[in-house]
Parts: C-alpha cells; sequence; structure tokens
C-alpha cells in the first residue's frame, strides 16, 4: 500500500507541477500569437505524463534496461507530440490568419460606397488558397467567409448597376421633358403675343405636346407602382387569348400608319387562363408590342404569338424586325431608361417601356427575356405560371 500511495502521490506532484508551468508560461503569452498558446496547451499534458512516469521511474529503482526502454518511449512521444502539436498549431494559425485577412478585406468592402473605384470586384476572396489543407470546420468558415465577400461584391454589382440606371434615368427624362417644355413655352408666347397666325394648329400641337407628357408622367408612375413595395392590383382568371386580341386591335392603327404589318397568332382552342391582373397584363403586352412597331422598319412584319408550352405556361412572344440586338446589349434592354442608341430621339417615349413590361411580368409570378429573332430582328418573350384559382371560386375576364 506504501508503494501504491507513493506512486499516486509523484504522479500528482508530477501533474501539479507541469500544471503550474504551464499556467505560468500560458500567462506570459497571454498576448503573444495563438500559435504558442496552442502548442503551450497541447503539450502540458503530455509532459505531465512524462514528469510523472520519470519520477516514478526514478524512485522505483528499476533496472538501467527497463529505465532506458521507458526514457527512450517517453523521448520519442515528447518529439512526435512536440512535433504534431506545432503542425496542427501551424495549420490553425494560418486558417486563423486567413480568415482574419478575409475579414478585414469584407469590412473594408463593406465600407467603401457602391459608385467609389475601391468598391469590391467578382472575386473569390481572401482565404481560400489553402482551404483544402485546412481541418474541416476551419475550412468550411473560410470558405463561408469567401461566399459572403462574393455576394457582397455580386450586390455592390446590382448598386452600382441600379444607381447608373437611376442617373440615365434622370438624364433621358430631363431631355424628354425639356424639349417639349421649351416648345410649350415657345407656343404660348407666340399666342400671347399675337404672332402666331394658325391658332387651331398651334392649339393642336400644344394639346399633342400635353398628351406625350402626361405619358410620360404616367410611365413613371407606373415604373414606381412595379418597383415599389406597393400592393398588387387584385388578380382573377382572365384569358390572356382575349387580351391578345385585344392589344393587337388597339395597336394595328400605329402599324398601319408606320407602314407595318402586324401578325397575331393564338391557338383556336386555348383561352390561355392565367391568373392576374388583365389591366397588368395589357399594358405590359402593349409596351412589347408598341416597342417592336417602333423599332421595325417600314414594310416589315411584327409577329404576336401566343401559346402553352409543354410544361402548361402560358408563353407570349413579340418578335419584330429591327435589325437585331448586339449579344452584349440583350441583358440591359430591360433597364430603366435604357436604349441601344446613344441617341435618344424623338419616339416620344421615356425608355421605360420594357422596364414596366418586365415588372409587371414578374409581380405576375413570371420571367421575361430578350433574344435575337429567328429573322435578323429581336424576340422579347415571357412565360406566366399556370392559373390557379383564388380559394373564392374560379372568376373568369
Amino acid at each position: 500500500m506504501k508503494d501504491v500511495a507513493a506512486i499516486i502521490g509523484l504522479t500528482l506532484a508530477a501533474c501539479v507541477l507541469v500544471a503550474l508551468v504551464g499556467a505560468a508560461l500560458l500567462y506570459r503569452v497571454r498576448r503573444r500569437s495563438l500559435r504558442w498558446q496552442l502548442t503551450i496547451a497541447t503539450l502540458v499534458p503530455v509532459l505531465a505524463v512524462a514528469a510523472s512516469v520519470l519520477l516514478n521511474v526514478k524512485f522505483m529503482f528499476l533496472s538501467n534496461h527497463d529505465s532506458a526502454v521507458i526514457m527512450l518511449a517517453l523521448v520519442t512521444s515528447l518529439v512526435l507530440a512536440v512535433l504534431g502539436a506545432f503542425r496542427v498549431m501551424h495549420r490553425v494559425v494560418d486558417a486563423s490568419e486567413q480568415f482574419g485577412a478575409g475579414l478585414d478585406q469584407l469590412v473594408r468592402d463593406s465600407s467603401s460606397s457602391p459608385g467609389s473605384a475601391s468598391a469590391p470586384q467578382q472575386s473569390t476572396g481572401v482565404g481560400t488558397r489553402a482551404g483544402s489543407d485546412l481541418p474541416q470546420e476551419l475550412a468550411q468558415v473560410v470558405s463561408d467567409l469567401a461566399q459572403t465577400r462574393r455576394t457582397l461584391a455580386e450586390s455592390r454589382a446590382r448598386e452600382r448597376a441600379a444607381e447608373q440606371s437611376r442617373q440615365e434615368l434622370v438624364s433621358f427624362m430631363s431631355h424628354d421633358l425639356r424639349t417639349p417644355l421649351a416648345g410649350l413655352r415657345a407656343l404660348s408666347e407666340g399666342l400671347e403675343d399675337g404672332v402666331i397666325d394658325d391658332v387651331p394648329r398651334a392649339l393642336a400641337h400644344l394639346r399633342g405636346t400635353v398628351t406625350r407628357m402626361t405619358g410620360l408622367v404616367d410611365d413613371l408612375f407606373a415604373l414606381s407602382r412595379v418597383q415599389g413595395t406597393s400592393a398588387t392590383k387584385e388578380q382573377r382568371l382572365v384569358s390572356l387569348t382575349e387580351i391578345l386580341i385585344d392589344v393587337a386591335g388597339e395597336a394595328t392603327p400605329t402599324a398601319t400608319a408606320s407602314h407595318v404589318t402586324l401578325e397575331l397568332a393564338v391557338p383556336d382552342s386555348d383561352r390561355l387562363a392565367v391568373l392576374g391582373a388583365p389591366d397588368d397584363l395589357a399594358r405590359a403586352l402593349a409596351n412589347l408590342v408598341a416597342n417592336a412597331i417602333r423599332h421595325t422598319e417600314a414594310g416589315m412584319t411584327v409577329r404576336l404569338l401566343g401559346q402553352r408550352a409543354d410544361d402548361g405556361r402560358v408563353q407570349v412572344a413579340v418578335i419584330d424586325a429591327c435589325g437585331g440586338i448586339p449579344e452584349d446589349s440583350l441583358p440591359r434592354v430591360f433597364d430603366t431608361g435604357w436604349r441601344g442608341t446613344p441617341s435618344r430621339g424623338d419616339d416620344g417615349g421615356a425608355g421605360l417601356g420594357l422596364a414596366i413590361a418586365r415588372g409587371l411580368v414578374q409581380a405576375h409570378g413570371g420571367r421575361i427575356w430578350a433574344e435575337s429573332g429567328p429573322t435578323g430582328g429581336a424576340a422579347f418573350s415571357f412565360t406566366l405560371p399556370l392559373a390557379k384559382p383564388p380559394a373564392g371560386g374560379p372568376r373568369s375576364g
């Protein structure tokens, strides 16, 4: 019993001594690199075991052979423990440094303004170069940080694009309003001074100018509604076939005046029922058709197609003969105020028709896109989801 008590006492004394030394070392390096702190914390248990074994070997009077074997095992274990600890600590500290660098870059990116030159570009983020060599948990943290930076970069890119669109809209609207306002002022001054002989014609011109300006204001109001947080109109079951026929009928006089042929193709036995607001759907279609007619040369044809896709969704396409749209411009055709030519022209529009159409289609849960047409023109298409009648029962309109 005395031997057992001695062994226990020596073991406890060695462990307590090593623990106190380890605690003192940890206190001394508490403000230094994490590598030292983790290394000390890892080696303290190994050193405690080694010290307790050495004391017990010393006082148990083992043979020189047995003592040498135990000492060799302890030294080997201690060396392996030190090497393993340094290796693990190196990986952990490397991950910590990568995470810190990435977090610092994320803070700089967050503090930069969307339009500044220092705004983040699309990147994979700091801290991904050695992600595959890191422990699973740390690699996941570094990967999440890189994904956060990519998401932030994409968000900043969208903010810059939106800001550019707003600046273009302000510039375009300034041009579109300045010209008619200058004309109205000249006509009003002429009428006031009595220098205009053909008063009825001047009044008709005034009325036409006011009508165009009213259209600009209506477009701005519609755009603010589809891009804002206002509640959408009440939706019900409507026939897109009937809406297509109505829009084509209303657009035919404009197409005839522009010497453009407007063709309509809809199924005979399918009303193309969708759930939506008929006024909004008609406006989206009218904007697409008006845009197609405006950009189609005289003598050419604009085709308006309505059909049901294989998955049951309703699909509409407006195909013009505008001569085509460059591939790099296709992603921007629905941006607010965007036009493919530097000159705004004098077509009475504000470049908002396609943006309004996109907002209205998306408000109905649909998808809209533009692509090169089959005959050298452009095709503007959108799909609407399957109609699901309201809980109170279907209502057709």
